[in-house]
């Protein structure tokens, strides 16, 4: 999946990044003019990633000589490698306010020593001030004095080197790019001082790795282990350059010389483990991952790198066991609920549910500045997910209430007897429609609270992150919140994105959700921008058409003939608009009376492709609707009866075509029905029924009309009603002043019936 692709890919960079800044601590211990067992045990703390412990040495050197700027400087790139070991879990405001600090005191402890102004300029360049990083690198610039001669220079030559490539360095960004323009020359500069100089070619090949330059990348690399052949740190990472190469065997063997060259060197072990792992050599990979945790026995930060391994590995259940492990033994590390939390997300069988508490711990346990992007929005596809069958539970919902609704009609319309056997089903479904509800209520509740927290990522890190905004607008639509997902997206437009597609998009979800007005507005935006553009005038039309009170009136009537228009350039890779806009236009016509012209449409519908059965079937079963139309019309028995025949005809030439069609064979029956009545002088189009309050009480002058039409009666002074309907009715609506308008479906044939109006 994408986000392990991504996190494994900034775990590579990171690793060659941490590699470097531990092998440049050694440097400084051994070519620094700083000496002491202490210092050493410091550095060989930060060199096996056990952060903390070395925080805890570098304080106790702190405390015993304040006055020494080169600590500080140690311990804050301590503070900043802790940071980059897991961006997952670290805030990048806390830990560089930490550093800041303290390389604040170097400064203040030894003004004239450059390093801690270049770890200012790393600071403020991760936080992407600029200004400040380009005035801090000036200062350290400018306390390397002049020189001459190389053996007289001030600060000495290796020290004075190691500063310009510590500045190369701080040009590298929190997102691992570097302006090699301005890194480069440093680095070039620092060679011709110091060309022994392992640590100014494992900065070299830092900055050509993160511009994907392989080969000169492994070439500084390559002199680094010449000018230092016991260290492991080239090897690690010209082994990280094959990972990200996805060369897997051709970096194995740098891992192992790694190892070689220091057997208690534990990072090897893991990143060993983790390779094997991805290339699904699970035995191997749990035969590393086992000698990197003997190696850090006891060492909890050693404990939680090796989690991360296996988060960024995939291994979703060992991260949720060994995040298990380590509060057994400190609870103290509450953050590490960040990566159990994200791991039952990500899981196969993934458990919402617990993600979803581990989730919350952590929101409750740890301080809010350490909360990062990532939370918020993984909090809120953990809600989404675990509630992701929403949409399914709102149709059941419904269903259950029309069955409910339809029940409470028919029991308000029988005797006492049979309203006794109807109760108990009344009972069930009340009690069904309460339980659905309570459910609908509560996933309600969680996907707000999961659309809030992804506002809060939104708003609190970067308003203009066009990813998290595609992702939010994609999760409102998903879960029918319409007008949002249209707003959402909307964004895109206003940060520059100017494609068609992208106007489409935003008026789509505008129309899906009802919002018509707003999707007219869009759509006609798209025609002003390309006026031939077929899709934009099919939902221009579709549009119009709902924003109809009824098919009478044609709003959507020009918008459907501009789409014939322009879907007429190539008919067969536009047949289904063509269609759709012959269906409409044939309807359109049919309830104005204007029968010739439906006829029209219906018939093109059967001729625009003889080879699509289902558009002939519909134009056949139009045309066979017209036909009733036209017997329903006629006066006398003699005149119903060609049109009864042709109407019988057309339906059968649908039949001809799929003999299964339901509608079509209804159809027909009702046809050949409609004949049989008239023959005996019965009109089958007649409807007769009581309209009644629910004490059972006749509503007198309740009107009765049949839907989207003008057919309309009034009940006399004991509810009663008798007229004749159109044949293609398709529901009626009864309403009373002072009491609730009610719609029901026409049944055919026609009974009478006995409608209730609730108050």
């Amino acid at each position: 999946m994408d986000t392990k692709r991504s996190a494994m890919k900034s775990r590579i960079v990171k690793q060659g990044v941490l590699s470097f800044a531990a092998a440049c601590i050694i440097f400084l211990a051994n070519n620094g003019r700083l000496s002491g067992q202490d210092l050493n045990t410091a550095i060989s703390f930060t060199r096996s990633e056990a952060y903390d412990k070395a925080e805890e040495v570098f304080k106790q050197l702190i405390q015993k000589e304040p006055g020494n700027a080169k600590y500080y400087f140690y311990y804050g790139e301590n503070k900043l490698l802790d940071f980059f070991s897991d961006t997952i879990s670290n805030s990048l405001q806390a830990y560089t306010r930490e550093a800041k600090a303290i390389f604040e005191k170097g400064v203040q402890a030894n003004s004239s020593d450059p390093l801690n102004y270049i770890g200012l300029a790393r600071v403020a360049f991760y936080l992407g001030d600029n200004k400040t990083a380009d005035e801090m690198r000036a200062k350290a610039r400018s306390l390397l004095l002049p020189y001459k001669n190389i053996k007289k220079m001030q600060p000495p030559a290796k020290d004075y080197a190691f500063a310009l490539a510590k500045i190369a360095e701080s040009y590298i960004s929190i997102n691992f790019t570097v302006d090699t323009s301005k890194a480069l020359p440093l680095i070039r500069e620092a060679l011709k001082i110091d060309y022994k100089n392992k640590d100014i070619y494992l900065i070299a090949g830092d900055i050509y790795n993160l511009v994907i330059d392989g080969s000169n990348a492994i070439k500084n690399y390559n002199l680094a282990q010449d000018y230092d052949p016991t260290s492991p740190t080239a090897n690690m990472k010209i082994g990280s350059i094959y990972v990200r190469a996805k060369n897997l065997g051709a970096a194995i063997p740098y891992f192992e010389r790694a190892i070689e060259l220091n057997q208690n060197y534990a990072p090897a072990y893991r990143e060993l483990g983790s390779l094997y792992s991805m290339a699904r050599k699970y035995d191997q990979a749990k035969q590393y991952y086992e000698k990197y945790l003997d190696l850090t026995k006891g060492n909890i930060p050693a404990k939680i790198s090796y989690v991360r391994s296996l988060f960024y590995a995939g291994e979703y259940d060992e991260v949720i066991k060994n995040v298990d492990e380590i509060f057994a033994v400190d609870r103290s590390k509450a953050y590490l609920n960040r990566l159990a939390g994200y791991s039952a997300y990500e899981k196969k069988d993934a458990d919402y549910d617990k993600a979803l508490k581990y989730m919350e711990t952590l929101f409750e346990t740890v301080s809010p500045e350490l909360i990062i992007k990532r939370d918020y929005t993984y909090l809120a596809k953990i809600l989404l997910k675990k509630n992701q069958d929403y949409p399914n539970l709102i149709r059941d919902r419904d269903r259950v209430s029309e069955q409910l609704e339809r029940e409470k009609q028919r029991y308000n319309s029988v005797n006492a007897a049979e309203k006794a056997k109807m109760k108990p089903l009344l009972d069930t479904l009340t009690a069904q429609l309460a339980r659905y509800n309570k459910r609908v209520a509560t996933a309600e509740k969680e996907i707000d609270r999961a659309f809030g927290e992804y506002n809060k990522a939104l708003s609190n890190y970067d308003p203009e992150d066009v990813n998290l905004i595609n992702e939010i607008a994609l999760a409102y639509y998903n879960f029918r919140r319409y007008d949002s997902a249209a707003r959402m997206w909307a964004k895109l437009i206003a940060l520059g994105r100017n494609d068609i597609n992208d106007y489409m998009q935003v008026g789509r979800a505008f129309y899906v959700g009802n919002n018509y007005k707003s999707a007219d507005s869009i759509f006609n935006l798209v025609i002003q921008k390309n006026p031939e553009y077929l899709p934009a005038h099919i939902y221009l039309a579709r549009t119009h058409s709902k924003m109809e009170p009824d098919a009478r009136v044609g709003r959507a009537k020009p918008h459907f003939e501009k789409v014939i228009q322009i879907a007429a350039a190539d008919s067969v890779k536009n047949e289904s608009e063509m269609i759709e806009a012959f269906g409409y236009l044939a309807y359109h016509h049919l309830q104005n009376e204007n029968l010739a012209k439906a006829r029209e449409f219906f018939n093109r519908m059967v001729e625009l492709n003889p080879r699509n059965n289902e558009n002939k079937i519909r134009g056949y079963i139009g045309i066979g609707q017209i036909d009733l139309r036209m017997a329903g019309n006629e006066k006398t028995i003699e005149g119903k009866l060609p049109f009864l025949a042709r109407a019988q005809e057309d339906f059968k030439k649908a039949l001809a075509i799929d003999a299964s069609n339901e509608t079509a064979r209804a159809s027909l029956k009702y046809a050949q029905d409609y004949e049989a009545a008239v023959r005996k002088g019965i009109n089958p189009n007649e409807q007769k029924g009581v309209v009644r309050d629910s004490a059972g009480q006749p509503i007198a002058n309740a009107s009765v009309k049949v839907k989207d039409t003008a057919a309309e009666t009034y009940t006399n002074p004991r509810g009663e009603f008798k007229f004749e309907i159109p044949q293609a009715s398709e529901a009626l609506i009864i309403s009373a002043p002072g009491y609730q308008s009610k719609e029901l479906p026409v049944v055919r044939p026609l009974k009478p019936i006995t409608v209730v109006l609730d108050k």
